[in-house]
């Protein structure tokens, strides 16, 4: 019998807590990924999910909560040292996307949004993307909250506190006038 790791504690903590509030009705659960890259010996996990009531006409914004644990994390784990255990976590990315006019008061909107939920402390990134033969009037705008350091298995109680975030980010997010 072998120890999970971290990373595998992390996701199952994850995992649950996201499809609570799907099994609740709060949202739906629309993707999930859980790969495993045998070259770099690294582990990705990501589950994306929406709101289940929407605004009727507007599109719905979309969140996912994405774990990524390289080699690095796993050896410093598996070695057991006092300089190896601040390495024995793993990075934790949330990713908004959200459908919009084309329009700077939106994206600024969204980055009060985003702050006012998250703190701003934290890293907020907007990526626009666009059919440049189609029309201009409404975007893609992939919105990303970066934590620039480790999430550890001692703070694993503060993932289900990200996943209440991001359902709360995604209840405002709605609300914009888009």
């Amino acid at each position: 019998m072998f120890d999970p790791t971290a990373f595998e504690n992390m996701k199952i903590v994850v995992e649950g807590v996201v499809y609570d509030h799907d099994l609740a009705g709060k949202i739906k659960v629309i993707d999930r990924d859980d790969i495993v890259n045998t070259a770099k010996l690294s582990r990705s996990y990501t589950v994306k999910f929406s709101l289940v009531q929407t605004t009727s006409g507007k599109l719905n914004p979309t969140a996912a909560i994405v774990l990524e644990a390289g080699l690095e994390n796993l050896a410093a784990e598996l070695l057991n040292t006092s300089e190896a255990t601040s390495q024995a976590g793993c990075r934790v990315d949330i990713l908004f996307r959200v459908a919009h006019k084309n329009d700077p008061r939106v994206f600024k909107l969204i980055r009060k949004v985003i702050e006012g939920t998250w703190g701003e402390n934290r890293r907020v990134t907007q990526v626009v993307s666009f059919d440049p033969l189609g029309d201009h009037s409404i975007i893609e705008n992939k919105v990303s909250v970066s934590f620039d350091r480790l999430i550890l298995e001692e703070q694993i109680d503060d993932l289900t506190e990200m996943v209440n975030y991001m359902v709360r980010s995604l209840e405002q997010l709605i609300q914009i006038d888009r």
